[in-house]
């Protein structure tokens, strides 16, 4: 291991953040994470910069690998805390838009609350590197350049509510990874750089979601999934997490978003294409009243596409690229794209890495594209979806997708290869195989799935 030199400012604590920040010190002698909420209080506590955290979304099986791989034993450790291993489908009670899954296995996904996986990865960065300071409640107002130079050399900051106060923090590297909320684009045209082109597919899907204490009755299934279709655009959600709860989550889209009124939530989740979701939560006690979130647009903002990026900054995460999260892959993305940090450091030191940080974006970048292939693709099959009209090879994509989605729902071959491509452990062209191809085909031709291998 080369000897470890320089500063590196980290911006946003969260799971992006922090696997981020553990990566970097590997080869910085200091690492900085700069949060604006709190986060050093009670570990258990909603964080505002992590909205996303009341509804439900998963960790699939290739962010799990990644996360472990950084930091070993982390997934032992969350499952020994309350966190749920689920097989997709064989674990769960899941109707696709087409049918229920029956008689096949898929991927495995880690269900936990954010507020536990965040603590868990705090103590475990913070603790296992003291070469690592957290600087919580305050916030980034923009970038440092160097005087004639395309070079970022730091961060102006200033602690959260005070203004006028700001301080200036000198880095080698800044890495952008606050999230949703945050604003690397505009601190780069603050400092004269081109806005980056900013791609948008909003399919105006709402959640409202709650939880409950989980009934000591079996079930013989973990999880359960009930998606909407084109007739019906209502789906629901409900998945095991720490504490010995369920946290269940409402979909719809646009005309068809979940209430958050009692009485009117328990009439949408008794409203859709099953009313299995329903019966189970009959016996279940509600911990918390319904909450909404409708910030489900995926937004890519193309900071790996700049002709000529600042030397010394880069974005990762739900900062440069975010997924409606129904589909379960920021944080997936997140852990690959810090895997991804990490093999570009193992082979280059500190100062190197931060002047070839341009394309080190480019190849961060790129651990998104699987994902968000599929997020947008399914989400383009709504109506009255904002974004770029599909042409005819996205509509023949689709056609094919949904053909392979209802192939999947009985027939193991095809199964394992969707949720491989759903887990991120192959690329979705895969599913154009050969073999993919003729038993979809089989399908469609009326002659039905066929459960050989």
């Amino acid at each position: 291991m080369a000897d470890r030199t320089g500063h590196a400012v980290v911006v946003g604590a969260g799971l992006s953040g922090l696997l981020t920040a553990q990566v970097l010190a590997r080869r910085f002698a200091r690492v900085t994470v700069i949060e604006r909420d709190t986060v050093t209080g009670e570990a258990g506590a909603f964080r505002a910069g992590v909205p996303q955290a009341r509804h439900v979304h998963i960790f699939w099986s290739r962010g799990l690998a990644a996360m472990d791989a950084l930091l070993p034993g982390t997934v032992a450790e969350l499952e020994a805390a309350g966190a749920s291993l689920v097989g997709a489908p064989e674990e769960m009670r899941w109707l696709s838009p087409a049918e229920w899954f029956t008689g096949v296995t898929g991927a495995s996904y880690l269900s936990v609350s954010r507020e536990l996986l965040e603590a868990t990865l705090r103590h475990r960065v913070l603790d296992g590197s003291p070469s690592i300071t957290l600087l919580d409640r305050h916030e980034v107002t923009g970038l440092v350049a160097a005087d004639g130079t395309e070079a970022v050399t730091g961060v102006r900051f200033r602690e959260r509510g005070e203004v006028g106060q700001e301080a200036t923090l000198d880095a080698e590297l800044v890495v952008v990874a606050a999230g949703r909320s945050s604003r690397p684009a505009q601190w780069l045209t603050q400092l004269g750089c081109p806005a980056p082109a900013v791609e948008r597919i909003d399919a105006h899907l709402g959640y409202s979601s709650r939880y409950f204490r989980r009934p000591d009755t079996g079930t013989g299934w973990k999880a359960m999934y009930l998606q909407g279709n084109a007739e019906l655009p209502r789906g629901g959600v409900m998945n095991p997490i720490d504490g010995g709860r369920w946290l269940v989550t409402l979909i719809g889209q646009g005309a068809h978003q979940p209430p958050v009124e009692e009485k009117a939530w328990w009439e949408y989740a008794a409203s859709l294409r099953s009313d299995e979701l329903a019966r189970a939560l009959a016996d279940a006690e509600p911990l918390s009243d319904p909450v909404a979130f409708r910030a489900t647009a995926n937004e890519w903002t193309h900071f790996e596409r700049a002709d000529r990026p600042p030397r010394g900054f880069l974005v990762v995460g739900d900062a440069l690229c975010r997924f409606n999260p129904v589909y379960g892959h920021g944080m997936s993305v997140a852990a690959t794209q810090a895997q991804e940090i990490a093999r570009q450091l193992s082979a280059l030191g500190a100062a190197q890495f931060a002047a070839r940080s341009g394309e080190i974006q480019r190849a961060v970048a790129q651990r998104a594209r699987g994902a968000w292939a599929i997020a947008t693709g399914e989400d383009r099959c709504y109506p009255d979806v904002e974004g770029p009209t599909p042409g005819l090879l996205t509509r023949l994509q689709q056609g094919y997708m949904g053909r392979v989605l209802a192939t999947s729902n009985t027939d193991p071959l095809v199964a394992e290869a969707l949720f491989a491509v759903l887990s991120l452990n192959r690329r979705p062209e895969s599913l154009l195989s050969p073999r993919i191809m003729s038993r979809t085909t089989r399908r469609r031709n009326g002659s039905g799935s066929s459960n050989s291998k």
